[in-house]
């Protein structure tokens, strides 16, 4: 088994110092506290100082803990509240549906899956949380692309793979069907990324209507969408985009967002 990297367990040593001190602490106080060269200390502190974790005061030169490291455990903290306030909606809304659901959160380019209900049968199936969906081509990242300015600047700079012939991979395409989804309110991913599935997906807002995730359900062609008399696939079936969209509304509504 491979060895620990002393950096950064140096690294995270400062981050705990700074943490659990004074609110702010000199080079000397950091390299003695931990025992390490004042020029190993000074390395570490600017290399964090660069990455946004840390601070320097510039009258007393002292360092504190910096603003991404707060955002990041903000970051934590909502992942895990709207994971927490999604449970029973989620399970509701497979349970209703007889489908999978997938509760997403934008991702370096992609979409998280932060939690999954399995399809309620007797059928086998793996746990995808902590798996990526791409932006471009399912309900979740057309979700987050159309409603989140920082999504659709990911999506720009995703590599927009065609996974299927029906995957739609052009930028002008992708902004106009995000145009009709915030319109709309929903969107649908019909074996764009897998052939013979087809996914709904709608927008979970927090207290400020700011975009936190997306809430989808996933199945078989043929249960998701409808059947016309001739045997061919249709659009997405109309209940389930309802059931999709009301499970959205209830855990935005449990994360303080007003009505809409």
């Amino acid at each position: 088994m491979a060895g620990s990297i002393q950096s950064l367990e140096r690294a995270a040593a400062i981050l705990r110092l700074l943490a659990g001190g004074e609110r702010r602490l000199g080079l000397s106080d950091v390299a003695n506290a931990l025992g390490l060269a004042k020029g190993t200390a000074h390395g570490i502190l600017r290399t964090l100082q660069q990455e946004g974790f840390v601070e320097q005061d510039p009258d007393s030169g002292k360092y504190q803990l910096g603003a991404e490291l707060l955002r990041l455990g903000q970051s934590y903290l909502d992942v895990h509240e709207l994971r927490a306030r999604a449970l029973v909606w989620a399970d509701d809304l497979a349970r209703a549906s007889g489908e999978t659901v997938y509760l997403g959160v934008l991702h370096q380019r992609g979409v998280l899956i932060v939690h999954h209900v399995f399809r309620p049968d007797d059928t086998r199936q793996v746990l995808e949380v902590g798996s990526m969906q791409p932006l471009h081509s399912t309900a979740l990242g057309k979700v987050l692309t159309a409603f989140d300015p920082v999504a659709r600047a990911e999506l720009v700079e995703s590599e927009r793979e065609a996974f299927t012939a029906h995957t739609v991979t052009d930028l002008d395409v992708i902004d106009a069907e995000a145009a009709a989804i915030r319109e709309r309110g929903w969107a649908a991913a019909v074996e764009e990324t897998w052939a013979g599935v087809a996914s709904i997906g709608a927008l979970i807002q927090d207290r400020r209507r700011n975009p936190v995730g997306a809430v989808a359900l996933n199945g078989p062609v043929e249960r998701v969408c409808t059947t016309g008399p001739d045997g061919r696939i249709g659009p997405v079936r109309p209940d389930l985009v309802v059931s999709v969209r009301e499970a959205a509304r209830a855990i935005s509504r449990d994360l303080g967002a007003p009505r809409f």
